[in-house]
């Protein structure tokens, strides 16, 4: 029989420490997120797996407030992040930095994730769109790959977040699988 872990055994970072953390090469952007919880869960993803830094682009709200820290859980605190207002705008300075732009989105000539191939020499830089709309194709044409997360059931896309958490997990497992 296994015991469940107390929270404090599980040798977490604090903020400082994470503050000072070797970061994963990933960076997120949302793209006018509607849902306040998606955000906060987001920074919950992000805090995890040591994300760079969270972009909040358009109509994304922005911490502080209730509804993302309600779902954040102090994440908003570690997580570097930073508000935009044009997300294309973003989209081209970062790539003029060097940074991969992906779009995870369904589109002509999309990348399973399953086969997606990392580079772990460079960022990637993870767009994820409005819960509706998705993307904004703006961007999609803008991006370096369209990445689409294979689903078998009925329904024809997943939660924002569910999405992040994927997404950003499958990632780091490839990129830490190069080191």
């Amino acid at each position: 029989m296994s015991r469940k872990l107390e929270n404090s055994e599980l040798e977490r970072l604090d903020v400082t420490g994470f503050k000072e953390a070797e970061k994963t090469p990933i960076i997120i952007i949302l793209d006018n997120i509607r849902s306040l919880n998606n955000i906060g869960s987001v920074f919950r993803t992000a805090d995890a797996f040591l994300v760079q830094k969270i972009y909040l682009c358009g109509i994304t709200a922005t911490p502080p407030h209730k509804d993302i820290r309600k779902t954040a859980l102090g994440a908003t605190e570690s997580v570097d992040w930073e508000y935009r207002k044009d997300t294309l705008e973003l989209v081209e300075g970062l790539k003029s930095e060097g940074v991969e732009i992906v779009s995870v989105e369904q589109a002509e000539n999309a990348v399973m994730l399953n086969d997606y191939q990392v580079d772990s020499e460079k960022t990637v830089a993870l767009v994820f769109g409005n819960e509706v709309k998705g993307v904004s194709q703006e961007v999609v044409s803008a991006s370096s790959t369209i990445l689409e997360i294979p689903q078998f059931g009925t329904k024809h896309s997943l939660n924002i977040s569910v999405s992040a958490g994927v997404v950003v997990w499958d990632i780091w497992c490839k990129q830490n699988a190069q080191k």
